[in-house]
């Protein structure tokens, strides 16, 4: 149960002041339900209502402060669509207050004509005239004298005026219970941050404009109570995985070494290092829940393999599971040849496999024949049975839910779970999105490829373009050429890849194009991509569904048109299509100037690097904590009181007091271990309080 001493803050907004069931429906859309979510709503701003200005020198289009007589109310004809107007006026000039639909009467008690009034509002200029709209705030002389000079400005939704948010704000604030502290001592003692109530009437009351600075102890303080309970729920999650039983996996190794010795290169030191990683995790009793990822290129099919081959040692089967049928086949092609030199047979599924060739597949997984699958959502349906799953390898896991991933394991008894993601993810980011999760990180290319050269072309040049790679294609060489959009729409002017197709195919001829969108049916999408990657075409037309899984290592062209639509982390990968062997290859970024700052930023280091981790690390500073690396649909956490760029240095502290909080006190006893309850209660970490209870 939820501790008492929560309860007041787990009310419904409607007990504040100013809140009834309809503006409740608002407060619920724009913050949340309970009153603590209003709590956790950060200002977006400051208005500063200690400098007051004069009419006539009052700056337009901002918040200002005004100190002037009442001189007449206007009020429209009946049935007038106008507004309501009262006219102030100071020495240096007059202006009007309008409203629209107001109740006159109280207008005429609060704006007595011939008294002085301290009003409040953004103001602006239309014609000669000098207007603020609906002030935000009218008070005595008497009044203002003693009204906070600092007010916070909050996010709003339609219907929700700054007045009725700050009422409710200043009745929540009235109520707020003395919670035990769960910051470690040392922690909040060295940083100077104030308890939890003070940290809250600080950010609502702020007494100075650095109060609400993501720098200030205030802010700091709340944002790593949010990033704490997050990292503790991370750590009882991943120790209580740590507990579950699974199933040592070991063998002889001579599977492994068949499938090193067949390949036609050698392992990097990082695919060395995490196979080694997955061995040892493999050979343990308890089940392995470990994430690899690493940069474009850097070989993370072929840890697989090797982990495959493990669990074939052990006599067990393996599962790689791809959010598309071309990926998934992609992944077969692959692993076959690598894994068929050690006598593990390999197979695809997926939904087009129908009759006889899907029933062949489903009898030797049941018998064990089949040792390998790859495939996509199709692998954890109803009918597909496995003799015995050992190992879940699940590719670019973003792309799948939660129960997506539950379905597959348990079609094993407690299979070990691989998970890997072609984006290379910041360190910091690893904690927050994968805490839970061992990592293990690809960081170096296989020896003998060239990156490719990057250029930055202006879209004026395509006629240049086009013509070098009739260049090229004549020297036998072959390019992807990427578009942003599948058709073109009246809402955008990118390129179309649709109309793209069309224009390169006058030119090299229809036989030699060809074009891969979303909205093909699969076997189309492969039928184009096997043509390519056998050198059947010359160029290949698509949008970003290439980004992932259409792999020709011939190819040494790519050219990504509006590169400056792109995301740092997609261009990266689109790039990654090329520079996959020996020979020399160019990514042409086209862009459609005027590029604005950030943009061209994006650019310059797709030109300056090909190390996926500094772009990553780019990528995250540019976007801030709008959505890092594009990571939302990949679990990133929706903070309310974290700003991620500015409390990056915090994750790393939440993460190991989070380690140290769990295995000092697991069971969370004592008052320390109630304090750190009453934490994830108040961030609604439940699924750590869920586990915690389960043991």
């Amino acid at each position: 149960m939820r501790p008492e001493i929560l309860f007041p803050l787990f009310r419904e907004t409607r007990v504040l002041p100013g809140i009834g069931p309809r503006i409740a429906v608002l407060v619920e859309k724009l913050a949340g339900p309970h009153v603590k979510d209003l709590l956790f709503l950060k200002p977006t701003g400051l208005v500063d209502r200690s400098r007051t200005s004069p009419i006539a020198s009052a700056p337009t289009g901002e918040i200002v402060t005004i100190e002037a007589q009442v001189e007449t109310h206007i009020a429209p004809p009946r049935g007038s669509f106008k507004p309501y107007k009262v006219r102030l006026s100071d020495e240096t000039g007059f202006l009007h207050l309008v409203f629209f639909h107001p109740r006159a009467d109280y207008l005429r008690r609060t704006l007595p004509e011939g008294e002085t009034r301290v009003v409040s509002g953004k103001l602006e200029r239309f014609g000669s005239e000098i207007q603020i709209a609906h002030p935000d705030l009218i008070m005595t002389v008497e009044e203002a004298a003693t009204a906070p000079a600092l007010e916070p400005v909050y996010p709003l939704t339609a219907g929700l005026s700054p007045k009725t948010l700050r009422k409710a704000i200043a009745g929540a604030l009235k109520d707020l219970p003395a919670l035990p502290e769960w910051i470690p001592s040392t922690v909040s003692h060295d940083r100077g941050w104030p308890d939890w109530r003070i940290a809250i009437e600080t950010l609502h009351t702020p007494l100075t404009v650095a109060d609400v600075d993501p720098a200030s102890a205030a802010r700091q303080r709340l944002a790593f109570d949010e990033l704490f309970a997050r990292q503790m729920t991370l750590q009882i999650t991943r120790a209580h995985r740590r507990s579950q039983t699974g199933r040592a996996l070991e063998g002889d190794g001579k599977l492994v070494e068949r499938v090193l010795v067949s390949a036609p290169f050698n392992p990097t030191g990082a695919q060395t290092r995490a196979f080694e990683d997955i061995a040892a995790d493999m050979a343990r009793p308890q089940r392995m829940t470990r994430l690899l990822h690493g940069d474009v290129g850097a070989g993370k099919t072929f840890v697989a393999a090797l982990a495959a081959a493990r669990a074939a040692e052990a006599a067990a089967q393996t599962a790689v599971m791809a959010p598309t049928e071309i990926l998934a086949r992609q992944h077969a092609k692959t692993l076959e040849p690598l894994l068929g030199a050690a006598g593990i047979k390999v197979a695809a599924l997926t939904g087009r496999d129908k009759g006889n060739a899907r029933a062949g597949i489903l009898a030797g997984l049941a018998s064990g024949e089949v040792q390998v699958i790859c495939g996509t959502h199709a692998l954890f349906q109803e009918g597909v049975e496995f003799h015995d799953l050992g190992l879940v390898v699940i590719d670019e896991q973003h792309r799948f839910g939660v129960s997506d991933r539950m379905k597959l394991s348990a079609k094993g008894a407690r299979p070990d779970s691989l998970v890997m993601t072609a984006t290379p993810i910041p360190r910091t980011l690893t904690m927050t999105v994968y805490g839970d999760l061992d990592v293990s990180r690809l960081d170096e290319k296989p020896a003998g490829r060239k990156p490719p050269d990057t250029r930055l072309v202006s879209m004026d040049r395509l006629g240049d373009v086009v013509a070098g790679i009739e260049r090229a294609v004549k020297r036998g060489e072959r390019a992807y050429w990427v578009c942003p959009l599948v058709e073109e729409s009246d809402l955008s002017d990118l390129s179309a890849a649709q109309d793209r197709h069309h224009h390169l195919s006058m030119i090299f001829g229809a036989d030699r194009v060809g074009l891969v969108h979303g909205r093909m049916k699969a076997a189309e999408k492969e039928a184009v991509s096997d043509a390519f990657r056998r050198g059947e075409l010359d160029i290949l037309v698509a949008t970003t569904v290439i980004e992932v899984g259409v792999d020709a290592p011939d190819a040494t062209i790519m050219i990504i048109e509006h590169a400056e639509r792109f995301g740092l982390a997609q261009l990266h990968q689109l790039r990654g299509r090329v520079g996959r062997s020996d020979k020399a290859s160019t990514c042409l970024l086209l862009y459609q100037g005027p590029l604005g700052e950030t943009a061209r930023s994006r650019l310059e280091i797709m030109r300056e690097t090909n190390d996926g981790f500094r772009i990553a690390e780019e990528d995250w500073r540019l976007r801030g904590s709008g959505d890092p690396l594009g990571l939302k649909q990949s679990g990133l956490p929706a903070y309310k009181l974290v700003d991620v760029e500015a409390h990056a240095d915090l994750i790393a502290l939440a993460n190991d007091a989070a380690k140290l909080a769990v295995g000092q006190n697991p069971d969370f006893t004592g008052e320390s271990g109630e304090a750190l309850r009453v934490l994830l209660y108040l961030f609604e970490q439940d699924q750590g309080i869920r586990l915690m209870r389960s043991g």
